[in-house]
């Protein structure tokens, strides 16, 4: 018997899909950040990139385990250019903040139906999101304190990755 209730199945392949679309936005933003010379942003993003398609990768492998086949989109354009660094990180904000409400719904949808291999499954994004919020709020903090001095924001990006 497949693990996965019916109805979890197109929401979890909804699910891949936002976080394949949020790894083509996060190097659309990496390579903004790589073309004004901001280096440190540039590898930040380029990591999350990576970040976002581990996360597709974890739904993909959780469906075929459980005896689902996963439908892999086709996916819309992410933005390319940036007017400011603001704009590309509130971008990556909003985006975060929509995979949150959608991880949400998931384990909603998940108890709804006592789907409890995907309820447990979920848990682990849900304290994910907890911490890309709040790296993504804390890194837009930076910038609207740095103003036009980006190569602050620079410096406190390389000491977050000097931590990691």
């Amino acid at each position: 018997a497949d693990a996965i209730k019916e109805k979890m199945l197109e929401p979890l392949n909804k699910q891949i899909a936002m976080e394949l679309f949020a790894e083509t936005q996060y190097i659309a933003i990496a390579v903004y950040f790589d073309t004004e010379g901001l280096s440190a942003l540039a590898s930040f993003f380029y990591r999350q990139a990576e970040e976002e398609r581990e996360h597709a990768m974890k739904f993909v492998h959780y469906m075929i385990e459980a005896g689902a086949t996963p439908v892999i989109p086709g996916l819309p354009a992410p933005k390319n250019g940036f007017a400011s660094a603001q704009e590309a990180v509130e971008l990556a904000l909003h985006h975060e903040m929509k995979v949150t409400e959608s991880i949400n719904n998931l384990v909603d949808l998940a108890i709804e139906n006592k789907d409890h291999a995907t309820d447990t499954f979920l848990r682990w994004f849900v304290t994910e999101q907890v911490e890309e919020v709040d790296s993504m709020t804390s890194l837009l903090q930076v910038i609207h304190h740095a103003g036009p001095h980006m190569m602050w924001v620079e410096n406190y990006v390389r000491q977050l990755a000097a931590k990691a």
